[in-house]
């Protein structure tokens, strides 16, 4: 089983099906670019793995931050302490997706929205011409499987884009589009992008795409892949291998342009996460300073002053 990339407007990656058998033999498989695993952060007693920006790249596609919240229950020294809240941030130039595999996340901003998402869900921001944002996770407490897991990235809008105003929505679990894979291999959700003709909720800019697949044991998902795109891989938790090479839980493997296939194999005795994502090559000059990502070193200027000038609003808690 296997899955060919083409572009349509209006600008999104289609994934279709091809025959594994037949469209796959003889195809050249894309080459590691590079390969990170950061050291971990910690934050109280919740543990944060920021894996882009590195040193390697800026970006993958249009993203611009990719960055793992995780804990366990053995880690919180009391029950209902693992609340983190960072309190509110300004964000400017990108849209915000916060995916949730384990937890809840509760997400406030000064467009006056408050919303709490439970695992499956996610949290969609367009922070546009200037957003004040703040979210903060909760464990939940299970006997099997870690009790937070949450995935947070940046997109880095083109430069029309960074202008208009912001916008928030919440996608639940039952909005978030789900195909089950060939073989009994495992299903795709579709966080961003198309697939099979389902339409992500998040739309898309730069033919930026976002998948999670859940991959059984001894299955294996191919992809044929468009020289006019940017990929990446970044296992959550669990070891796999992926075009010959094995990359362990944590870290995130990034691919090059010259290459027709992407072939992830889980050689593992119980089912794994892949989280796959990337899209076009961003354009234009990105200039990135904490939560300001702009083209110039001025505009990031101008989001600083409009932030001290208050045109960002306020959270009302």
């Amino acid at each position: 089983m296997s899955f060919v990339i083409a572009i349509y407007p209006p600008r999104v990656a289609i994934l279709t099906y091809v025959n594994s058998n037949s469209a796959m033999s003889g195809k050249i498989k894309n080459k590691v670019r590079f390969r990170v695993q950061s050291n971990a952060a910690w934050q109280g007693e919740i543990k944060v793995l920021h894996l882009l920006p590195n040193e390697f790249a800026k970006a993958i596609g249009p993203i611009v931050f990719l960055e793992h919240v995780l804990s366990s229950r053995q880690s919180f020294s009391k029950s209902l302490e693992g609340v983190l809240g960072g309190g509110s941030r300004p964000h400017r130039g990108v849209a915000t997706l916060t995916y949730i595999l384990a937890g809840e996340v509760e997400h406030a901003d000064s467009l006056g929205n408050h919303e709490k998402l439970s695992a499956g869900g996610a949290h969609w921001m367009k922070a546009g011409n200037g957003v004040l944002r703040d979210e903060g996770v909760q464990p939940e407490f299970q006997s099997t499987a870690p009790d937070l897991s949450i995935v947070k990235l940046w997109i880095n809008l083109p430069s029309h884009l960074k202008s208009e105003a912001p916008e928030y929505f919440s996608i639940s679990p039952v909005e978030i589009g789900r195909q089950e894979l060939d073989d009994n291999a495992g299903w795709i959700k579709i966080l961003a992008g198309e697939y099979k003709n389902c339409i992500a909720k998040v739309p898309s800019s730069s033919n930026e795409f976002l998948f999670h697949i859940c991959l059984q044991a001894g299955k294996q998902f191919s992809i044929t892949t468009d020289q006019r795109l940017e990929y990446a891989a970044f296992l959550p938790a669990s070891s796999a291998i992926a075009n010959d090479v094995e990359f362990q839980g944590g870290e995130v493997l990034a691919f090059t342009p010259l290459g027709e296939l992407i072939e992830i194999s889980n050689v593992r005795n119980t089912a794994i996460d892949i989280i796959l994502f990337g899209g076009e090559p961003y354009n234009e000059p990105i200039v990135t300073e904490e939560n300001f990502v702009m083209n110039t070193p001025h505009e990031i200027t101008q989001a600083y002053n409009d932030y001290y000038d208050g045109k960002y609003g306020q959270i009302n808690t």
